[in-house]
């Protein structure tokens, strides 16, 4: 059977630990098992994972098969291949959330990770936005994290995270980083796979101008994003105020 054909046999457990494959594409079921290392911590960000060879004698699959898989997931952003090293579990780092996750990018074409400073952080109830983005209850709470991020010492992002309470206990205890994801993947075992994004163009509110130095009224980018974890599951509704006098919003399509 080739890495293009669907399973036809069910196969039993080995004793090595490989699961049964069904009936779809084999390195998409294999991919899927990759993915449930990530999610259950067998995986973590920054370890090698096994050769191919290794994997494809594991699974009892061809190489070709898992080469495929893990292509998939390095073009996801999930894995990351080192040419002569080997596959290793991507790392939050802020080199990848620069390209992955920060869009804004200053005129002069040099993308540059922000600087953040805190404004307020704090334990809420969910009001009814954020609670439609990450699939609350009525009575779940949030951790509402509002933010202004900087490029050259200028501001430029008035931003609000709001986070499920119950998922990030004691976040709000210790410092609040500028790498949040990174955060989230280290202490809470949870990464942000991809994410969701809604553009609009609104005028700031004198409050909001406030934060930002400019004048109420003053025109910005809104960016509402939903970051989604390994499995799917809504974690981070991320609400962006964005000036862009002088930044521009860059998505590279594909």
């Amino acid at each position: 059977m080739t890495e293009h054909k669907l399973e036809i046999a069910t196969r039993p457990e080995t004793s090595s630990g490989a699961e049964i494959l069904g009936f779809r594409p084999l390195y998409r079921q294999v991919k899927d098992q990759f993915v449930r290392r990530l999610m259950d911590g067998r995986w973590l960000p920054g370890m090698a994972i096994p050769s191919e060879g290794q994997l494809a004698s594991e699974i009892g699959v061809s190489q070709g098969t898992v080469r495929k898989a893990l292509d998939e997931l390095a073009a996801e952003n999930l894995l990351v291949r080192r040419q002569g090293r080997g596959t290793f579990v991507a790392e939050h780092d802020e080199q990848r959330i620069l390209f992955q996750f920060f869009k804004l990018v200053p005129d002069d074409g040099v993308a540059r990770f922000p600087d953040s400073r805190v404004l307020d952080i704090a334990s809420e109830p969910a009001d009814a936005a954020e609670r439609t983005a990450l699939n609350l209850q009525p009575d779940d709470a949030v951790l509402r994290i509002r933010r202004i991020r900087s490029l050259g010492g200028k501001p430029l992002v008035l931003e609000t995270v709001s986070l499920p309470a119950r998922v990030f206990p004691g976040l709000q205890d210790g410092p609040v980083p500028n790498n949040l994801y990174s955060l989230f993947a280290t202490h809470y075992g949870i990464t942000i796979a991809n994410a969701r994004e809604r553009l609009k163009a609104v005028a700031l509110t004198a409050d909001q101008a406030l934060h930002l130095g400019v004048a109420a009224g003053t025109p910005a980018l809104e960016i509402d994003r939903i970051a989604l974890s390994l499995d799917g599951s809504a974690v981070e509704r991320r609400l962006s105020l964005c000036l862009t006098e002088e930044a521009h919003y860059q998505s590279d399509l594909r």
